[in-house]
């Protein structure tokens, strides 16, 4: 049964390195969360390292200049592992094919740039999907658009058997007050459709894997035992985690605030979570209503 915690001082003494989520859980897509930005800083400041483990489909360089804008200072974290990152690997290394079919908006472009962890890279070229070997995708080209929009081009491409690299994981986001939809959710319908898609954020080994290795670019050397991953996915954050034999820190009042009577700023109700996770079959090792 998970334990409900009032903050992340309470358990912070137990770990020496926190992989932490963004959106959900440091920002709302709008700004910045105030106590999170404090609760890192002070997480660091007792010695602990924080990777900012994020489902972006971007490189770390854009994601760091975003979160700046929102009010995220360099102070607060250490680095930043992308399943942007971990996809362009997957990419270069040539999993879906040298000319791909892209999906996703002009921000996500960044995903094309070259990635210095792969030797002798794959030549990429982005082509129409009638001349495409892959897919990759980065997102919808309209993020409120519902997945059935591309119903039509997933089942010309499933005819031809092309691969659907899914550099994002998560379904949906919510900015602000409105909901969005994510790569993860058209990968989702790819393979309802028949098709066949690979995922490289959480819940998946890739990231984590490269988590670990910019983890240990920081210079530190963390045992799994003391490595604590937050997050506000249930199916993301805290599946990966498990999946990793890691503990996590699951954030309440984002994703699944209704589900577990979150309300702003305060505490999930102890049986409105219990139920929700029990439905889910996935069990944090601590829950909070908010990172502070």
């Amino acid at each position: 049964m998970t334990r409900i915690i009032d903050s992340i001082a309470e358990i912070a003494a137990e770990y020496d390195a926190a992989f932490v989520d963004l959106w959900g859980c440091m920002h709302n897509g709008l700004h910045a969360f105030p106590e999170a930005v404090a609760a890192m800083r002070g997480f660091r400041r007792g010695g602990g390292t924080v990777v900012l483990l994020t489902n972006a489909p971007r490189a770390r360089g854009p994601v760091a200049t975003q979160i700046a804008g929102l009010g995220i200072p360099e102070e607060c974290y250490d680095t930043i592992a992308t399943s942007g990152d971990a996809a362009r690997a997957a990419m270069f290394q040539g999993v879906v094919g040298r000319k791909v079919w892209f999906v996703g908006e002009q921000t996500d472009m960044s995903f094309f740039e070259p990635l210095k962890i792969v030797h002798d890279p794959v030549a990429i070229e982005r082509v129409p999907l009638e001349e495409a070997e892959g897919i990759v995708c980065c997102g919808p080209f309209d993020r409120f658009a519902a997945p059935d929009a591309l119903r039509p081009q997933f089942l010309a491409a499933r005819e031809r058997g092309l691969k659907l690299l899914c550099a994002n994981p998560d379904i949906v986001v919510d900015r602000g007050e409105a909901r969005e939809w994510c790569a993860g959710a058209l990968a989702q319908l790819y393979e309802e459709m028949g098709g066949e898609a690979l995922y490289f954020g959480k819940p998946h080994p890739p990231v984590y894997d490269l988590a670990r290795a910019r983890l240990r670019d920081t210079g530190a050397r963390v045992e799994d035992s003391r490595i604590l991953c937050i997050g506000d996915g249930i199916r993301t954050d805290i599946l990966g985690a498990q999946g990793e034999g890691l503990d996590s820190l699951f954030i309440t009042g984002g994703l699944a605030a209704a589900e577990t009577a979150t309300a702003p700023g305060g505490q999930p109700d102890a049986g409105r979570l219990d139920a929700f996770l029990t439905g889910e079959q996935v069990t944090p090792t601590y829950s909070i209503g908010f990172l502070r």
